[in-house]
């Protein structure tokens, strides 16, 4: 397919070609008839419509006729005055042929014009007429019967319609397509949209199911604990009032640095996964232990984002559901990738179980943080035998 700027480029060289050959033509036609005719009676009559012929065809941009002739196949419906200007050109140029036959060569311009000004059936139509007009001045002008004059005019009519039709068709299939591409490129930013919509809710029910939801869960749990202690044990129960406060401060934070832009504020002013993971903290009643192995490498944001989202589900997982006593993290740099697992003592299970609609975003949220960073998510458990959540994901091809 061209490029548009081509084609207009195409389409004006082909109405030049057509408008100085019918200049030229008509150009040569009155020099023939002045050289074989001169100083008969008819010459002022010949001149004078050959310069209002040429007049009529300059001033057809002007009048708004020919506004569209370099736009092959895009143009407009006739107007009054389109009509108008072709039906004073078509006359003149015939008034000019009863006088002078050799006027007859300026027909195959005439022929792109009346096609470029009407419709396809009426433009055809007209040509038709002006060929057996051409034909007849011809053999008027001939001192003997020629059968070239009988057939050419009909066959160069038809190649020159044949052409500008075909040529036509050519147009509007391009700009078919061309309509064609731009509402699939509409359609397809609009759907790209939706599913960049989609993906960003997705994200924010994790990041708030991972911050949020995990924060205000432990702290119904130790103020719970806090109320069912307060009267037999002062002491604990103000110590889990103290850490359930210390849990809102960390949830307002998530909260603010949710609105402002969904960034873990554990790895805010510089600090790293490592660093943050250390901080992590399951349940007063849970050790958390953590681990490096490796020499760290500077990670993209959002892998370290990713793993200390997987690392905070995780321990909230084993809070809630595995009765271990202790946790251990282990963030591993292996080179071409990194990985981080989540081990627990706790009673382990047998498949995943089943969670209310509230808590449903645990494993699925992490296994999709995981596929859009191209990694894999494992969880190895066996009942009585505590669990293994392992999270890798390549570095080659991190942004």
């Amino acid at each position: 397919m061209s490029h548009p700027p081509l084609r207009k480029a195409e389409t004006r060289a082909l109405a030049a070609v057509m408008h100085t050959a019918f200049f030229l033509l008509l150009g040569a036609s009155l020099a023939r008839f002045l050289l074989r005719h001169p100083g008969e009676p008819r010459t002022p009559w010949i001149i004078t419509l050959s310069i209002t012929l040429a007049l009529l065809y300059v001033l057809g941009p002007t009048l708004g006729a020919l506004g569209a002739l370099g736009a092959l196949g895009a143009a407009p419906a006739p107007t009054l005055r389109r009509l108008l200007w072709l039906g004073l050109v078509v006359a003149t140029w015939v008034v000019l042929v009863v006088l002078a036959p050799s006027f007859a060569w300026c027909a195959v311009p005439l022929f792109y014009t009346t096609l470029r000004t009407l419709p396809p059936r009426a433009a055809i139509v007209l040509v038709a007429l002006l060929t057996v007009f051409v034909v007849i001045a011809q053999l008027q002008l001939a001192t003997a019967f020629d059968p070239n004059l009988l057939l050419a005019p009909p066959a160069v009519a038809a190649l020159a319609t044949a052409v500008f039709v075909h040529m036509e068709r050519q147009a509007q299939a391009q700009r078919d397509l061309i309509d064609d591409l731009i509402r699939t490129r509409r359609e397809l930013a609009a759907t790209e949209r939706r599913e960049g919509t989609l993906a960003e809710r997705q994200r924010l029910s994790m990041e708030i199911h991972d911050t949020l939801a995990q924060h205000l869960s432990s702290q119904q749990m130790l103020l719970q604990a806090a109320d069912r202690t307060w009267d037999s044990d002062p002491a604990t129960a103000r110590a889990h009032v103290r850490t359930a406060t210390d849990i809102t401060a960390r949830g307002l934070a998530e909260a603010r640095r949710l609105v402002h832009d969904l960034a873990p504020p554990e790895l805010e002013g510089g600090a790293g996964l490592a660093d943050a993971l250390r901080t992590l903290d399951a349940d007063p009643h849970i050790a958390v232990r953590f681990h490096l192995e490796g020499t760290p490498t500077p990670l993209p944001d959002r892998v370290q984002s990713a793993l200390l989202r997987i690392a905070q589900g995780a321990l909230a997982n084993i809070r809630e559901h595995s009765g271990a006593h202790t946790a251990a993290l282990t963030l591993s740099f292996l080179g071409d990738q990194v990985v981080l697992d989540i081990a627990d003592d706790g009673h382990g299970f047998t498949e995943p179980r089943a969670t209310p609609a509230d808590r449903g975003h645990g494993l699925p949220a992490m296994r999709a943080r995981i596929r859009q960073l191209g990694g894999t998510l494992t969880v190895e458990s066996t009942a009585g035998e505590g669990a293994v959540l392992s999270a890798a994901i390549p570095l080659e091809h991190q942004p």
